[in-house]
């Protein structure tokens, strides 16, 4: 593959952390502006050379850094508009809400034991009073004065732990117009409770939600399954896939009349995981709660699965320790192997891969994939048609902190591919820097990368957002 540089050209810096990155044109405007929503509840519009506050619910996201040293995966996580955003000025909001701190689902973190079969049988008992906060999904309208005004709730999520919520969550289909809404397995390590899998559970998603059908319904109760939401809303939806431990979003690439479907799954141990498909199998939420009502099988042939927890991308889901006589080695242990052996040919295989521990010349070791965007422009030729994805940070040995920009290329028949990390010609001093969010705009031809000097959400104004350039 080929050796690909680029620039970055600052756009806004001394914001708080950005978690998502896309364009629009406002109603009876004539310029497509970049839309920057940050964790702490603030989306600014970049207008006329300035940066602009579009909206600011910072009073409704529950505190964030409290516990885990001010580091924290809750917040305004979701952005997405209309797609007659311009003429209806409808939009869509995900955030961890205010007041609903919960304890836990669980008193401690959790490691499976291959040897403890309890321990691969948890269940999440007592879900009304063991989670730890509810992420709420809004319909929102830019009202005639300019003021934005939510308008109805779509879901209330009552997650059992403070991660794995997803991040650039909410994304409008351009091939059926539906509003995607990729959900995390719930958090903690290794999906305690097998939410990913399961049919019946919200957790570890990817739902497609039709906006447009059963308008009137404006308050739906606190939900973990489906089968706790009012017929009306279950109606709208539908299970585009499952087996999801965390993905930064979803892009869609138009490949002569049909679209290729990338998608990301953030790794435990080992790797991290581009996933691509063209063609998926929805299933009706409908659908799936008759066959778990009638306790019969349920035909999930062409569904996508993503093979979480009992795969790491194309690894069987592992356990890492520390080998006694090498400190720089460790053992590999199958923690979930019946689970790994039931998907084994059912899950859909990783488009490309990259690893936390990878000693080859030419790649880096990764922590955690936090975007994922194709890319259809021309203003960096190396990268036209190519899917490009962003890590957080970087493991080898640094001072300070870099994260990492990389690509690879779209296979239409879903076969695995190799990738190459892109240099970037910028100097960032001193700083750290930390990628925490890739957007693009509307037609692909330009990406946007979100930095951010700290990894902490409570170290304030730390954020830069680059246009990424040839």
């Amino acid at each position: 593959m080929k050796k690909v540089t680029v620039r970055l050209r600052p756009i806004v810096n001394k914001i708080n952390l950005p978690t998502v990155l896309k364009t629009a044109i406002l109603p009876g405007d004539s310029v497509e502006r970049l839309f920057i929503a940050t964790q702490v509840g603030e989306i600014f519009f970049i207008g006329n050379g300035d940066i602009r506050t579009f909206l600011d619910i910072r009073p409704l996201i529950l505190k964030l850094g409290v516990s885990g040293g001010g580091y924290d995966e809750r917040g305004l996580l979701g952005l997405a508009f209309h797609p007659e955003f311009y003429y209806n000025g409808i939009f869509y909001l995900h955030y961890s809400v205010a007041g609903t701190q919960g304890p836990g689902a669980l008193p401690d973190s959790f490691t499976p034991n291959p040897c403890d079969p309890n321990t691969l049988n948890l269940k999440w008992e007592n879900r009304g009073t063991q989670y730890d906060h509810v992420d709420t999904i809004e319909e929102w309208i830019l009202n005639l004065n300019g003021h934005p005004q939510k308008r109805r709730t779509l879901l209330n999520l009552r997650r059992p732990f403070s991660n794995h919520n997803g991040v650039n969550s909410l994304n409008f289909s351009p091939e059926i117009g539906k509003l995607v809404i990729t959900t995390g397995d719930g958090g903690s390590g290794f999906d305690p409770f097998n939410l990913s899998q399961e049919d019946i559970e919200i957790a570890g998603k990817i739902i497609e939600m039709d906006v447009n059908k059963n308008t009137y319904f404006h308050h739906p109760p606190i939900a973990t399954r489906f089968d706790e939401l009012p017929p009306t809303i279950q109606e709208t939806l539908t299970v585009t896939a499952k087996g999801v431990r965390n993905i930064p979003g979803i892009s869609f690439q138009k490949f002569h009349n049909q679209f290729i479907k990338y998608v990301g799954n953030v790794g435990q141990e080992l790797v991290e995981s581009v996933f691509s498909y063209v063609n998926d199998k929805p299933i009706p939420v409908t659908q799936l709660l008759q066959a778990y009502d009638m306790n019969t099988k349920l035909d999930q042939e062409g569904f996508i699965n993503l093979g979480w927890r009992g795969w790491e991308g194309d690894f069987p889901t592992m356990i890492l320790r520390d080998c006694s006589n090498d400190s720089s080695l460790n053992e590999k242990i199958v923690a979930f192997y019946q689970e790994a052996a039931a998907l084994s040919g059912k899950r859909l295989h990783p488009l490309t891969s990259y690893f936390h521990s990878d000693s080859r010349t030419d790649k880096f070791e990764g922590t955690a994939l936090t975007g994922i965007q194709a890319y259809m422009g021309t203003g960096i030729p190396d990268l036209t048609g190519c899917v490009v994805f962003t890590d957080f940070v970087k493991k080898e040995p640094q001072s300070p902190a870099r994260g990492a920009l990389a690509y690879t290329f779209m296979r239409p028949d879903g076969k695995h591919n190799d990738f190459n990390e892109i240099q970037i010609n910028h100097d960032f001093g001193s700083s750290s820097a930390y990628y925490v969010s890739l957007g693009t705009n509307l037609n692909q031809s330009r990406l946007f990368l979100g930095v951010y000097g700290s990894m902490e959400v409570t170290d304030f104004n730390q954020g830069t957002i680059f246009e990424i350039i040839s």
